[in-house]
């Protein structure tokens, strides 16, 4: 479970026993941990999860380029069929 998934969670007001529920991998007391330290610490979270979100469209662009999306049903299906 990643950080940024328990936040949005959060910030969309659930519940730290909702999101337990919804993700038992990670403990109660360890959701309450987790919201603690974000409350504490909510800019330099924040500017973490930024640039967790810049290097994650970094690498998507990069596979992109490799591996252009387009018509990859097409190769896909040519592949299977030869």
């Amino acid at each position: 479970m990643s950080l940024d998934i328990l936040v949005a969670e959060f910030k969309q007001g659930r519940t730290p026993e909702a999101i337990h529920d919804d993700f038992k991998m990670v403990s109660l007391a360890d959701v309450y941990a987790i919201f603690s330290y974000y409350l504490r610490h909510r800019s330099e979270v924040e500017v973490y999860l930024a640039e967790q979100e810049r290097e994650g469209e970094e690498v998507r662009t990069r596979i992109e380029e490799a591996f252009p999306p387009e018509g990859l049903r097409a190769r896909l299906l040519a592949r299977l069929e030869s």
